[in-house]
């Protein structure tokens, strides 16, 4: 079998997709990828490994080709449920994660709630915003913060889809939107990101109120707290070109019990595109220990 088999499973009454390299009697492995992302972004790590992991990926609710909440249900709370319940009923625990971007934010707040039911974690730039970004959005009051959010997502609701005229002209902005991917990455994150409409264009799958966060949920302190309550060793990962601070200059590593980064040169956010075959050495030397 080349590629993956795909599936479905049900979450607060979301009908949720994954794909499932095979290999069932492996070590559990699962894949969680970031924010207007989709599962099949992951498919060169899970090749490398789907010979000794039973590796599944799911797709986000609101993303690839599971349901869209909703009412706009995109809150961390309910992405963590999803995530527990993927597990719970595949029988992964304890289970082994590599995750990305917002995807790597969720998994790592599962690992504090459910400490027990991880073996290892890999999160690339899953920390969300810097320490002095935290600062900064500290100093708007509560109810303008507030207002702010209500605006923002009375925006967005009268936002369509983008139309693109061909897969091509999809391609291109996937390729601009992330300038280390190479003509191949491109497409394939392209052919399985995007959808054809019925007048022949195409739009990519992610609902459009899946973008941003809300005012409410986890505090920054209940945060810290949920990743000092992860007793899995975590392989944090950073690429020198992103917008993401580094963990261990801006002191946020020491929330971790057991953490240690790795920063990788030439790579922008999506180190696991960016420089797969370094990625993948320091993930197989982090799994191997």
């Amino acid at each position: 079998m080349e590629g993956p088999t795909s599936h479905f499973y049900f979450s607060q009454r979301l009908k949720l997709h994954y794909v499932d390299w095979g290999n069932p009697e492996a070590p559990p492995m699962l894949l969680v990828h970031g924010g207007l992302d989709h599962c099949r972004n992951w498919d060169w790590v899970a090749r490398r490994l789907r010979d000794r992991y039973h590796v599944v990926a799911p797709d986000l609710r609101g993303h690839g080709d599971s349901a869209w909440a909703i009412g706009g249900g995109y809150d961390m709370a309910s992405h963590v449920y999803d995530l527990a319940q993927i597990i719970d009923q595949k029988a992964m625990a304890p289970v082994t994660i590599i995750s990305h971007s917002f995807g790597a934010g969720i998994a790592l707040n599962y690992c504090g709630a459910f400490p027990d039911k991880v073996k290892k974690i890999v999160a690339i730039e899953g920390l969300g915003p810097s320490p002095a970004a935290v600062a900064e959005q500290s100093k708007v009051p509560i109810e303008a913060r507030l207002r702010n959010w209500v605006a923002e997502r009375r925006k967005n609701s009268g936002r369509s889809p983008r139309r693109y005229a061909s897969l091509e002209d999809a391609v291109a902005r996937m390729a601009e939107e992330n300038p280390h991917l190479s003509p191949e990455q491109a497409w394939h994150l392209t052919i399985y990101g995007a959808h054809q409409n019925e007048d022949g264009t195409y739009s990519w799958k992610f609902d459009n109120y899946a973008r941003g966060g809300g005012v409410g949920g986890l505090s920054h302190e209940d945060q810290h707290r949920l990743w000092r309550c992860i007793t899995a060793p975590v392989l944090l990962v950073r690429g020198m070109e992103s917008w993401a601070s580094d963990p261990v200059e801006d002191g946020r590593i020491k929330h971790f019990k057991h953490a240690r980064l790795v920063n990788f040169e030439g790579a922008g956010h999506w180190v696991h595109h960016d420089k797969l075959d370094d990625f993948m050495r320091e993930v197989e030397a982090f799994l191997a220990e």
